[in-house]
């Protein structure tokens, strides 16, 4: 996909972004999370971090191969550091600005299906998830109950990067022209998307 295609599709895409946005509430701070159920419903209480976890399965499944399984796989793990440094209470800098960004740079990533490296792939997904990571990690429960909020939040994260692998394995089949075409769109609203989210978050 061209990046002149990728720009001019931007404006439609910002005017869906404003008209959906809204406060991630799966932030550090914010809403009563005690146990498993509450870790479950964390990661899909804020629509950014909804949105990242959708994008790395779509971009797990672009690159196809080893990645569809890899790629989640990293930020799965990198996630759980980031938790455990958000429970241990040992500061990440830019959090919000992290978060907000991983949604722009996966964004773009999808809608010009960069030919990332698994390894690439990897890293780049990896390196975002710790910031993700840390705003489950500081709400999460300093109990006996905290390894039961860890698990759904993991499980939770999980199930949505199928998800996202899911659709974008879908998407494939329609053919090359058509999936280039769903690919540009989704892209390009996930990229203003995030764009909107780190304005807020500046």
């Amino acid at each position: 996909m061209s990046l002149g295609a990728f720009i001019r599709s931007i404006p439609l895409a910002a005017a869906f972004a404003v008209t959906v946005a809204s406060p991630a509430l799966a932030h550090v701070g914010v809403g009563n999370v005690n146990d498993f159920t509450h870790g479950l419903m964390h990661p899909i209480g804020g629509l950014d971090h909804v949105l990242a976890m959708l994008a790395v399965g779509m971009l797990a499944a672009n690159l196809a191969g080893r990645s569809i399984w890899l790629v989640p796989a990293s930020f799965v793990l990198m996630m759980v550091v980031g938790g455990a440094l958000g429970m241990a209470h040992i500061g990440v800098p830019f959090v919000e600005i992290g978060i907000a960004l991983s949604v722009a740079v996966f964004g773009l990533a999808i809608a010009l299906r960069l030919p990332l490296t698994v390894p690439s792939a990897m890293a780049l997904v990896g390196l975002f998830a710790v910031f993700h990571g840390h705003a489950h990690g500081g709400e999460m429960p300093l109990d006996a109950l905290g390894a039961s909020y860890a698990i759904g939040f993991v499980l939770a994260t999980t199930l949505l990067h199928a998800i996202g692998v899911g659709t974008g394995l879908g998407v494939m089949r329609l053919g090359e022209a058509s999936a280039r075409r769903v690919a540009l769109a989704g892209g390009a609203a996930l990229f203003a998307c995030g764009l909107t989210r780190l304005a807020g978050s500046i």
